[in-house]
């Protein structure tokens, strides 16, 4: 199923690249797609019957496209996924393609989990951090968890960064018991 998924987003984070699309906005549409599969049980038998001919199968594609704004490389895509009986992968794709398009334009994702809900001035403050420390550009998801006590953990990609004081007291404990 990876190497499905990868497939795909690679292809289309091409045409994204090369069409100078918007990203964002390409992924919010592939989303708006892959919720109505979710969502509609009905949709998601036409398009993956495969005793439905492609063709109605792509005219409802048109329907839907037209009904929400969904651009023409985006219906293309979802059209190819119709055609080759891959729609149900159409999740994963949406996640591999966010990570290629992060590669490709340098951006980092990161994942930054706090004892509280953090200001915006302390989240600018952490993506300027962890900026500095990759050198790309920072999407950052935020995340409580108060059993950390105070701090942060800061995950960027397998790599993670803990800051926090429930950290620090399993150091601790490590180092006295050794």
């Amino acid at each position: 199923m990876a190497s499905v998924a990868s497939t795909y987003a690679r292809a289309f984070a091409d045409v994204v690249m090369s069409a100078r699309l918007d990203s964002d906005r390409s992924i919010a549409e592939l989303r708006t797609i892959d919720s109505l599969l979710v969502e509609s049980s009905e949709l998601r038998r036409v398009w993956e019957n495969p005793a439905i001919p492609a063709e109605q199968k792509r005219r409802v594609l048109d329907v839907v496209a037209e009904r929400d704004g969904i651009s023409k490389q985006v219906r293309n895509l979802v059209a190819v996924l119709i055609d080759h009986r891959r729609v149900h992968f159409l999740g994963p794709i949406i996640a591999q393609l966010e990570k290629e398009l992060d590669a490709r334009l340098g951006f980092a994702e990161a994942q930054i989990t706090s004892s509280r809900e953090l200001g915006d001035a302390e989240k600018r403050e952490f993506e300027a951090q962890v900026g500095k420390l990759t050198g790309k550009k920072v999407r950052a998801r935020y995340g409580q968890d108060a059993s950390l006590l105070g701090g942060a953990v800061v995950r960027i990609g397998s790599t993670i960064y803990d800051g926090s004081v429930k950290g620090q007291l399993e150091r601790l404990k490590e180092a006295i018991s050794s």
